[in-house]
């Protein structure tokens, strides 16, 4: 297992990421991690080194590559083009897998066929009430509820990650491999692992912002993908059940969707918190 780990100025993330990740469960074969710091401007890349024992004594092999470039698919080419593992997972910087999560998607994995699988996200308790709230009306969804959504964490085996070559330069990576798959190609893992999602109104319209560009940049570049997505539709009379039960999340969720569609842009990159 080679887990790829982009990292643009995650100075403040990247330790409590790797060491969640070395302190995994044992996992069958050998193990890499490959931190890509890209275009940083702070220490992430001395931060991360900083784990090279920490690796080792886990048994993992830890690498580190510094570009000058930012973006994120320059950075998972970066790390895919020195990985090592037959099965590659794709681990955002800020995200802290459970013990046993890494483990599970080697065994998921260790097939023939083509597959993708994924942990189940859990989103820590924000600071912001907004946030708070936007989040929970957010996993009560379809997408959020399936089995692999791969926000945050995604893994492939050798015969997925043959499906497509370099990352294109796009905003939606997880999407864009994700919907690689069929459903029945998806896999969804018990263990869980904490994905934080951004604080405060402003920052949330700016993220859904860039997530909806993202999904109709796929649609635009890759609309024969999209056949693959596979989600149950909300429909207005589930959007109605999901308002009663949760009226105050319903609002904020409505309203930064409005924000978003009152507002144009969101080509810049923004964080995912």
């Amino acid at each position: 297992m080679s887990v790829i780990i982009p990292a643009s100025n995650e100075a403040g993330y990247i330790g409590a990421c790797l060491s969640a990740l070395f302190a995994s469960d044992s996992v069958p074969g050998a193990a890499e991690a490959i931190v890509v710091a890209n275009g940083c401007r702070d220490d992430t890349a001395r931060r991360a080194r900083a784990y090279l024992f920490e690796a080792q004594a886990a048994g993992w092999r830890l690498t580190v590559i510094e570009r000058e470039q930012g973006g994120k698919p320059g950075a998972l080419n970066a790390g895919d083009a020195v990985a090592r593992g037959d099965l590659r997972a794709y681990l955002d910087a800020d995200v802290i897998v459970s013990p046993g999560l890494m483990a599970q998607l080697v065994r998921v994995l260790s097939v023939e066929p083509a597959r993708y699988a994924s942990g189940r996200p859990e989103i820590p308790r924000a600071t912001s009430a907004v946030t708070r709230a936007y989040a929970r009306f957010w996993q009560s969804l379809p997408f959020a509820q399936s089995a692999a959504p791969g926000y945050g964490l995604f893994a492939v085996n050798a015969a997925g990650r043959a499906r497509w070559g370099a990352f294109p330069e796009i905003i939606s990576d997880d999407t864009f491999v994700r919907l690689q798959f069929a459903p029945s190609d998806r896999i969804g893992c018990r263990a869980t692992y904490l994905w934080p999602m951004i604080e405060g109104f402003e920052a949330l319209v700016r993220v859904r912002r860039r997530q909806d560009a993202g999904v109709a940049q796929i649609a635009a570049l890759f609309p024969e993908i999209l056949a693959r997505e596979g989600k149950r539709k909300t429909g207005p009379f589930g959007l109605l059940r999901r308002a009663v039960a949760d009226p105050f999340g319903f609002a904020i969720y409505a309203a930064v969707s409005l924000a978003v569609k009152a507002r144009r842009g969101g080509g810049a990159w923004v964080r995912g918190r």
